[in-house]
């Protein structure tokens, strides 16, 4: 059957390779579809992800890196489940994902393995273990719930499938499982059936299963249905069977009857099973899909079967149903996604005529209301009528498919039947039938409602909209509106009767509704009328609504100004300002002309609003000229003169500052331009000084930086206006640092009499001219002082004021600057006063006045500048007997006794308050001696340095410095740069030091001399303390200095104090002598101290002597001294000598060293004794490892054997790879053999040639890497039988394998090779690589057992590897065998093609064909078959024909000349009306002659070249085929010439039908003439009628009358006239119509226009002010249309004339 005429229709949705999936993974544990929408994809190479595939857009997998050992997507949401197993555990823990919000939804850990799971809804997870099923809900944190437990017959089963019915209780689980002994590739079906509410399990035999719901007539409630099928051998019978059962039928219901049916398996699939079953609740169609590529089809219903086909032939593994529309989708091994869908246009017909199956037809027609069974269903319908069977009339015409009967005809016929008394007309019935079922169409819903209206039963229509039974028409809402307006909108709405929807809501007065749904609907009803029709009754109302037409999406559906006028012709002024102001808020350049007339409106009428208008600044776009002499006339001067730009204009109106608030007018001088405003300012001045000058001094203040300061300054000063000057000046002094400024502020103050400020201004002020003020305050001469004396005491003109003040005799002003002002400025007032020659009286009392507040210094320096000091002697010792300690008191009051003479000494050394170093440089030169002990008594070092080297004092400074012992002064008096240091040393060694008693002043000095560097005169100094028996004779610090400072720098008197001193410290004065390189000294002073390991190390570091060490070590007999000579001769090489001392020294701390040395030196019998001796003192792995290696290298075995035998703590391991490593291969065999390192142990037999025992030990080590080694050494010695028993070890690890196989090939061991790797196949632990490597050894040197191999291992075989080796050996058919297990279809085509003579098999072919993805290889094959099996080239094409392109394969051919050869194939394909085949098809039945084949193949194929058939056929012989030309012609449009052939062979039918097609009325009439011509009257009647709607009756009749026809014409004149009668009367009926309504719309006009008219007197024009005078003619009043519009008629209506 040709594929588009199948009922059910396959397409490839899809092929996972094609996105990158790994072939080996499609399979049943790595792929899962729980829905149509979604794929999901695990892999675990070349690393572990999943890829999910949204079936809306395939072209982009989601790759997610993912660990799983299984992953399932949610069916309706991006939900991921995910079940992966803990190591080393049977638990499974199972994680859920929300892919889009990235967040883990929940997860549970099982405590056994899940062997199978599965979405069995959108929220709720199924969970199948070894022993029980689970509900898993991803809903809240519940925890997955048990729901039964499996039953026997599922044990050991591999589970496939679970499912549940939609209302979750009953379930169904399904396994399989091997077959039956007697038939075991028969695979086995089991099914448990649960029932959640009886908690009942029942155990059947079935391979799948699939939950419906079906609605039995008689019952309300949908019965649930299980379908399920299976196959089973028993018996020696194979039966195939497919159940329909009702689950939990209600007793006293009607109820589903047990139904089933047969499934038929071809002879070919013997051994096939269903693995999958779907339910189509679309059509009620069951799908049963096998493993094999099967599809069955059954009838849900009445289980009759429907369809049977191959739908893959690959296995088919997974399937899910497509319930969107109504089939499934089904994955195979390939990879392809097959999508099965019902062909609607095709399953009714087949049903019918292939099934004879007419109530199955009908049935599904009308269960998908599917097309196909209109005549049947029609048919039916007569049948039931005709029988009075009303009820299952209705029934059929409600549930006719695609709705055929359910037409105005249907409800004529319920109408026609009378109605019986007492019973329900039947009319009543089919809508009552057809309420039930559904939704009425817009007929029936009329004559419903229309019955409905009649009988005044509006609840019913309410209760049907509410329900949505009834179609909404515009007719229905007119019905409706005669009962109720409100039912009626809602029916107007919902019909979308736009124009009905807006009277609707005018008629009700909601008009804001009325913009709204215009704007849902996209209708635009009249929006002008509308508004006119609110403005009558309700203004506020239209305001409303003329805003919200303004907000309307593309802009305001009537002008801005047309809505103004309609407010303004009823004097609605309030209203239309209101309207401008809310629409004009965007201030568009656009809307001037309105702003201007909305602003003009209110000036004259309602000036106040005109103004808030205007201080809102909401407008810019207006005519402010015009704006401004408006709101001059109207009072509103700041208006004005924010509207006038013209100086002469606003100087006019700027004097009326009367009328203008202050403020307001400040403001706007701040609009004009500095001139501008300067002149106005000036002006106003002019006018009332007084009476403006606080707005001038305002403005002035506020626009200080634009009219700039010195204009104002000038404007002022130009009016004499000193207080204007001072207020503008107040205001800007605190933002100015101008002195100029400042100044004058001062001086304005000043000559207003503001005392205050100018004293307040002077004290805070620091931007005036000091010397500029000063001399105005003098000049001013101001009665208040208080200025003059802040500029003076600020600006530091104190000598200035003091002499002012006393020169006007404002002495009381001097007491109170220094008693109360500054008091730190008396100094300078009193030496002023001093030079002014004030009386002394007057200034001791100043001075006495002020007391201790007075600064004494200045005052002194006053004072002594001027010889005066003794002036205060009273007021100091007044102070002084006040308790004051100030150091200028003191030191003034010091200098008046200096000089004096009154004992100064005593004053010096008890008063503690005085400043040392300002009295002592005031003694200097009076007395040098006193300014000693001033400086003594404030340590002044430099001062008193200086004054004693001055005065040669170098006694008095000794003294200080010793007694001082600072160290920065002892380094500044014995610097070099010290001209006087010598004279200084001399009296420190005489004089300083030998008086002093203390210890840290010795300490100091010492110290002073070391960092002097003065090495000689230190010996000097240390001798003299302590070699003369002085007091420090004994010290131990100053004996270590004096050895030290010898060492330093005089090494010969060393040795003398070393045998002299006995107190100091030896250990570290002997260090400093080795460091001095004094060996002998640093020798003697460690054996006077008996440091006797020192002593010995100067002997042997230093002095180099070992012979005197060891002589020494001998005298003192010490271990460590022993060990110090052991160590310097193990550095000089003298290892055995070394070894005897260390022996005496008892020291095991160097054997490390020694153990190096020795072998260095080949001593190991020493090496023996001396690790004796070490290890009775030490337990170190090093030193039994050494031994054992010594005795090793002095061939005493028998000793390592005994000492192995000891405790011991040596290394053996690395012991004995250290003997392997030197060839002491005895010795090292007795360790591995005491460790039982068997690898090592094997190998060391191998270097000893002991090939069993290396045998024996590696098979105790059983090492891969020892097998190798004894393995190849066994080779080398041709021990094959030994090198097999290690071969056999090594080749069940992976990676070695390769290794030994080219071991053995490279030495020519092929046989033992070979036969080593065929015993590794019995091994337990053979892999893979054993069974590839032999495979590849007999390609290459066995072939005759190649192929048997591969057939037997093909599952554990490296197949790229083997294949690698067979076409290297060119073993081709075994390399084809190979391809085609490895799924590599196209290389194996390839093969077979390119070696046919050995590979070639057809059936083999034919498999391997279809399953290749490089589309090249289809037409390489068909030329490959072509060559060399011509005969089965059929064949070959049918399998691949839906894969190749037609036309390509046609051209082969075509090319060949073997068109013919393809007959069968293009016959099969012509269904996809491809051009070349087609063409092909057609060029062989022209040459067969075949004219019934050649006409139905152009009748069902359209696409070839239509006219060149033609003319090819057109004169051939037989008339069928010029017949088939003709009916070519008409089809292509070429009407006179398929005439002409029709005609040519009296084909008069051919002809009429052709004239009638082509709609021409020129051919029609030509025809006409023929058969008057030919005498064929009655082919002339025959036209008549055929050609009706062409033929012209005056041409008929014409002809008719001419040639006596007249009764043939007259049938035709009949109809002719009645057509024309019925047009005329329409016609008429339709004027008659049209004239009505013209009138009634001529009437409704009339009556608008009167009533506008009515209005239009009532109510004045609104119009804006008179024009100005002086305006230039003013501003024209605007036309009747409005303002600044032209004029038009109203509403468009013609003109009215006048009132």
């Amino acid at each position: 059957m040709a594929a588009a005429n199948a009922p059910i229709t396959m397409k490839e949705a899809l092929t996972l390779p094609s996105l990158g999936i790994n072939p080996q993974f499609i399979n049943f544990t790595h792929v899962t579809m729980e829905s149509e929408k979604y794929i999901c994809i695990r892999e675990t190479a070349p690393q572990n992800s999943v890829v999910i595939v949204d079936m809306s857009m395939p072209a982009q997998p989601l790759r997610r890196p993912i660990t799983a050992d299984s992953a399932l997507m949610n069916p309706n949401s991006r939900i991921l489940a995910l079940k992966a197993q803990l190591p080393g555990t049977t638990q499974d823990h199972l994680q859920i994902f929300n892919i889009e919000m990235k967040a883990k939804v929940k997860s549970h850990q099982m405590p056994e393995q899940v062997v199978f799971w599965k979405w069995i809804s959108a929220n709720m997870l199924a969970l199948v273990t070894q022993t029980s099923a689970y509900h898993w809900s991803i809903e809240g944190d519940s925890e997955p719930v048990k729901m039964f437990d499996r039953t026997a017959n599922l044990q050991g089963n591999q589970i496939i499938n679970y499912r549940c019915d939609p209302s979750e209780k009953w379930l169904v689980l399904t396994g399989i499982a091997q077959g039956p002994p007697e038939r075991p590739q028969l695979v086995k079906g089991n099914m448990q059936l649960f029932s959640v509410d009886q908690q009942r399990s029942q155990a059947l035999e079935a391979h799948a299963a699939a939950f419906s719901t079906l609605k039995v007539a008689g019952n309300d409630n949908a019965s649930i249905l299980i379908s399920f099928a299976s196959r089973s051998f028993n018996a020696g019978q194979l039966t195939s069977k497919l159940h329909v059962i009702e689950l939990g039928a209600v007793p006293g219901k009607p109820s589903f009857t047990k139904k089933q049916a047969d499934l038929f398996f071809p002879p070919d699939f013997a051994d096939d099973f269903p693995v999958s079953m779907q339910i189509s609740q679309k059509y009620g169609l069951i799908y049963v899909i096998t493993k094999q590529g099967l599809l069955f089809v059954y009838d849900l219903e009445t289980a009759s079967a429907v369809y049977r086909n191959r739908i893959s032939p690959d296995p088919i593994f997974l399937t899910t149903d497509a319930s969107s529309v109504g089939g499934f989708y089904a994955v195979n091994r390939r990879g392809q996604v097959l999508l099965a869908t019902v062909n609607e246009a095709t399953i009714v017909p087949f049903v019918s005529g292939q099934l004879n199956n007419l109530e199955l037809a009908v049935n599904l027609a009308k269960r998908g209301n599917l097309p196909g069974a209109e005549n049947l269903v029609v048919q039916r319908f007569q049948e039931l009528f005709s029988q009075a069977k009303y009820k299952e009339a209705a029934e059929l015409a409600a549930e006719s498919p695609q709705a055929i009967l359910r037409t105005p005809d249907t409800v004529a016929k319920f109408q026609s039947v009378p109605v019986q008394a007492g019973q329900t007309p039947p009319l009543l019935q089919y809508f009552g039938t057809l309420l039930t079922r559904g939704k009425l169409n817009a007929f029936e819903s009329l004559e419903l409602s229309r019955l409905v209206v009649n009988q005044n039963k509006k609840n019913l229509l309410e209760n049907w909209l509410a329900e949505d039974k009834l179609e909404c028409t515009e007719e229905l809402g007119d019905l409706v509106k005669t009962v109720d307006n409100d039912l009626a909108l809602k029916i107007y709405i919902k019909a979308r009767a736009t124009p009905k929807v807006v009277a609707a809501f005018a008629e009700r007065r909601e008009f804001d509704k009325i913009l709204i749904y215009s704007k849902q609907v996209g209708y635009n009803p009249d929006y002008l009328f509308l508004l006119q029709t609110i403005l009558r009754t309700d203004p506020q109302a239209a305001v409303n609504f003329a805003l919200m037409m303004s907000q309307m999406e593309g802009g305001c559906p009537v002008d801005y100004n047309t809505i103004t006028d309609l407010f303004l012709q009823r004097n609605l002024i309030r209203e239309a300002t209101a309207f401008l102001l809310d629409v004009l808020k965007p201030n568009l350049p656009e809307h001037g002309f309105l702003q201007t007339k909305v602003l003009e409106i209110n000036l004259v009428t309602f000036p106040n609003v005109a103004d808030a208008i205007l201080a809102n600044g909401m407008f810019s776009h207006y005519d402010r000229p015009r704006i401004g002499q408006l709101c001059e006339k109207a009072g509103l001067y700041i208006r004005a003169l924010q509207h006038y730009t013209e100086l002469p204009d606003i100087k006019r109106v700027i004097v009326n500052t009367h009328a203008i608030e202050p403020q307001a007018l400040v403001e706007f001088f701040g609009t004009l331009s500095r001139e501008w405003a300067l002149e106005c300012m000036k002006d106003l001045l002019l006018v009332n000084l007084r009476g403006n000058l606080q707005i001038i001094v305002q403005t002035a203040k506020e626009y200080c930086e634009q009219l700039g300061v010195d204009g104002c300054i000038k404007l002022f000063e130009q009016f004499k206006s000193y207080e204007g000057l001072y207020f503008f000046l107040g205001s800007y002094l605190s933002s100015s640092e101008d002195p100029e400024i400042h100044f004058k502020y001062i001086e304005a103050a000043a000559k207003t009499g503001q005392i205050k400020e100018v004293e307040r201004v002077t004290r805070e002020s620091n931007f005036y001219d000091p010397e500029k003020t000063k001399n105005f305050l003098m000049e001013a001469k101001l009665p208040d002082a208080r200025p003059l004396i802040n500029v003076c005491d600020r600006f530091g003109f104190v000598p200035d004021l003091t002499h002012y003040l006393y020169v006007n005799n404002m002495l009381h002003y001097i007491e109170g600057y220094v008693q109360k002002v500054n008091p730190g400025n008396a100094p300078a007032v009193v030496g002023q006063l001093l030079d002014d020659e004030c009386a002394e009286d007057f200034i001791k009392g100043l001075i006495l006045s002020v007391r201790s507040l007075l600064p004494v210094e200045p005052l002194v320096e006053e004072c002594e500048k001027r010889n005066r000091l003794r002036l205060l002697t009273q007021f100091l010792e007044h102070l002084v007997s006040e308790g004051s300690q100030d150091v200028h008191v003191h030191n003034a009051l010091g200098k008046i006794i200096i000089d004096s003479g009154d004992n100064p000494e005593h004053f010096l050394t008890t008063n503690p308050y005085y400043d040392s170093r300002v009295v002592g440089k005031y003694c200097e030169k009076r007395d040098p001696t006193l300014a000693v002990v001033a400086y003594r008594r404030g340590q002044c070092d430099d001062e008193l340095i200086n004054v004693t080297n001055k005065n040669s004092l170098f006694k008095l400074q000794a003294r200080y410095v010793v007694e001082r012992m600072d160290g920065d002064l002892w380094e500044k008096v014995l610097s070099t740069d010290n001209e006087y240091r010598r004279q200084l040393i001399d009296q420190v060694v005489s004089t300083g030091l030998p008086e002093s008693k203390s210890p840290d002043q010795v300490s100091a000095t010492v110290k002073a001399f070391m960092t002097a560097d003065l090495p000689h005169e230190l010996i000097e100094l240390l001798e003299k303390i302590v070699l003369q028996n002085s007091a420090f004779s004994g010290n131990f610090n100053l004996q270590n200095l004096l050895i030290l400072t010898a060492i330093k720098a005089d090494p010969s008197r060393v040795m003398d104090y070393i045998n002299r001193l006995d107190n100091f410290d030896g250990p570290a004065i002997g260090e400093v002598a080795v460091d001095a390189q004094l060996y002998e000294e640093a020798f003697a002073i460690f054996k006077k101290f008996n440091l006797n390991v020192q002593a010995v190390n100067v002997l042997l570091d230093n002095i180099h002597s070992i012979d005197r060490a060891v002589e020494f070590a001998f005298r003192v007999e010490e271990e460590a001294v022993w060990s110090q000579v052991a160590k310097a001769q193990l550095r000089e090489g003298l290892v055995s000598e070394a070894i005897e001392s260390f022996i005496r020294a008892d020291d095991v701390t160097q054997f490390l060293e020694v153990i190096k040395a020795a072998e260095d030196a080949n001593v190991y019998h020493d090496l023996v004794k001396y690790l004796l001796m070490v290890r009775q003192k030490s337990k170190e792995p090093k030193v039994d490892s050494e031994l054992i290696y010594a005795y090793a290298k002095i061939d005493r075995l028998g000793e390592i054997e005994e000492f192995i035998l000891m405790p011991n703590v040596a290394n053996l391991q690395n012991v004995g790879d250290r003997l392997y490593d030197e060839a002491l291969y005895e010795a090292a065999k007795i360790i591995f053999r005491f460790i039982s390192n068997w690898a090592k142990l094997a190998v060391t037999h191998v270097k000893l040639n002991e090939f069993q025992s290396a045998v024996d030990a590696a098979r105790k080590a059983n090492s891969s890497k020892t097998w190798k080694e004894v393995c190849f050494a066994c080779v080398d010695a041709e021990e094959f039988r030994l090198a097999q028993i290690c071969g056999l070890n090594i080749i069940i690890q992976v990676d070695d394998l390769e290794e030994v196989s080219e071991y053995y090939q490279n030495r020519g061991c092929f046989s033992e090779l070979i036969s080593l790797m065929e015993s590794g196949l019995g091994l337990e632990r053979a892999h893979m690589g054993i069974f590839t490597e032999l495979g590849v050894l007999y390609a290459r040197y066995r072939p005759e057992k190649l192929m048997e191999h591969i057939k037997l291992f093909s599952t554990r075989l490296n197949i790229p590897k083997l294949i690698r080796a067979c076409d290297e050996q060119q073993h081709w058919k075994e390399l084809t065998y190979l391809y085609i297990q490895y799924d590599e279809f196209d290389n194996a085509a390839t093969t077979i093609m390119n070696h046919s003579p050995e590979a070639w098999d057809h059936m083999q072919f034919k498999d391997v064909v279809v399953k290749v993805a490089n589309v090249e290889l289809y037409y390489k094959a068909v030329h490959f078959y072509l060559q060399e099996h011509p005969d089965l080239i059929n064949d070959l094409l049918n399998v691949i024909a839906l894969r190749v392109d037609h036309t390509r394969v046609v051209d082969i051919m075509r090319k060949a000349g073997q068109l013919r050869l393809v007959k069968p194939y293009m016959v099969a394909v012509q269904s996809n009306n491809v051009s070349a085949v087609n063409e092909a098809l057609n060029e062989i039945y022209a040459e067969e002659e075949d004219y019934d084949r050649l006409r139905e193949s152009i009748e069902l194929h359209d696409n070839f070249d239509q006219i060149g058939l033609a003319q090819k056929i057109e004169k051939h012989e037989l008339l069928e085929m010029r017949r088939v030309a003709a009916y070519i012609y008409k089809k292509a449009g070429r009407w006179k010439q398929s005439i002409a052939l029709s005609k040519k062979d009296n084909l008069y039918k051919d002809c009429m039908e052709t004239c009638s097609q082509s709609g021409e009325r020129e051919l029609s009439e030509e025809l006409l003439v023929y058969f008057i011509e030919q005498g064929k009257k009655e082919c002339f009647a025959a036209c008549l009628f055929v050609c009706y709607d062409l033929i012209r009756a005056d041409v008929a009749l014409e002809l008719a009358w001419m040639n006596n026809m007249i009764d043939f014409a007259f049938p035709y004149l009949l109809q002719f006239i009645r057509e024309y009668t019925g047009k005329v009367d329409e016609l008429i009926k339709y004027k008659l119509e049209s004239l009505s309504e013209v009138k009634a719309k001529e009437k409704e006009e009339k009556d608008m226009v009167a009533q506008q008219n009515m209005y239009a007197q009532l109510l004045p024009l609104a119009l804006p002010a008179p024009p100005m005078p002086g305006m230039g003619g003013g501003f024209a009043p605007p036309p009747m249309g409005g303002m600044g519009m032209p004029s038009m008629p109203p509403f468009g209506m013609p003109p009215m004339g006048p009132y």
